[in-house]
């Protein structure tokens, strides 16, 4: 049979104490329970594995052992089991005629009469004082567009099979985590539920660029609108905003429209500002008059100068 690290099973070391054990099993027991973990094999074999391991661990003399002869642990203990046992006695009797059970192998109904006897109640079914145990928290993504964080709005998120309504607040920001209380997996025993922390991934796929709660574009505009001055229209995320350009705008000019940015988070009606900047286009496939008129421009500035 394949040699099973116990230590390793429950995540500690050969020093650790009674105590560590009891805490490490008792939150592994809890995070493989079939319970928790329907139709899933793989947990209720990490279960079996937790179970067997504490079961060893957990008893100073088999620890001894177990520690001392290894892989051949089980064959020291069936020795001592025999030497201490009363002449002409074999194994004990449970009342029906039912050999004690001494391994660490569970069937599937021993799950849950193990689970209540470590837990709260007995391997026979009968309750006591039951401990109350949280449920676990649960980690999800939610992924928006920029357009989408802008406003508030509702969105449902499905997690383990369960549809949640949520209010988004405006102004969240790409890897901002939020907890919703009370919506994780189910307590134990009646303990509290855990949370649910939700983590936004936000994308972007408008013309604008996203720096804490402002936001910034380049805008393109051309050579006569920036010698003469005009108006442009922006398309923004509340609508559309006529801009003012000054005669004379030099390329890269950068201008500010305050409180035109992106809404601050939890702050109702407030914004942060809007930056543009201008990047003058320089016209192409000129006609001859216009390249004439533009020779003709070039000699009155010469000649000015």
């Amino acid at each position: 049979m394949e040699f099973v690290d116990y230590y390793k099973v429950l995540g500690l070391g050969k020093q650790a104490t009674e105590q560590e054990i009891k805490k490490a099993y008792r939150k592994l027991a809890r995070k493989y329970h079939p319970d928790l973990n329907p139709n899933d094999a793989n947990a209720k074999i990490r279960f079996q594995q937790v179970n067997e391991a504490n079961e060893v661990l957990s008893d100073p003399i088999k620890r001894k052992q177990y520690d001392q002869y290894g892989k051949d642990w089980k064959v020291a203990e069936e020795t001592r089991n025999r030497d201490q046992q009363p002449r002409g006695s074999y194994h004990r009797q449970r009342e029906g005629g039912a050999g004690e059970r001494t391994s660490g192998d569970f069937s599937d109904q021993d799950f849950s009469d193990f689970f209540q006897s470590m837990f709260g109640g007995d391997a026979r079914g009968r309750r006591g004082n039951q401990v109350k145990y949280r449920g676990q928290d649960i980690s999800a993504e939610l992924h928006l567009d920029l357009k989408d964080a802008y406003t508030t709005h509702k969105q449902t998120l499905n997690v383990n099979g369960r549809n949640i309504r949520l209010t988004i607040p405006a102004g969240v920001e790409n890897g901002q985590t939020i907890k919703i209380a009370g919506h994780g997996s189910e307590g134990i025993n009646g303990g509290p539920n855990g949370d649910l922390y939700i983590t936004f991934l936000i994308t972007n796929s408008t013309r604008f660029r996203r720096e804490g709660n402002n936001l910034s574009t380049d805008l393109e505009l051309d050579l006569y609108t920036a010698v003469l001055g005009g108006e442009i229209t922006l398309d923004t995320f509340v609508g559309k905003v006529k801009l003012v350009v000054k005669p004379e705008t030099q390329n890269g000019t950068r201008v500010k429209l305050k409180g035109k940015g992106f809404p601050v988070y939890k702050k109702e009606g407030e914004f942060g500002d809007l930056f543009i900047t201008w990047k003058i286009k320089i016209p192409t496939n000129l006609s001859e008059k216009e390249k004439e008129l533009f020779k003709e421009l070039a000699k009155i500035n010469a000649h000015e100068k």
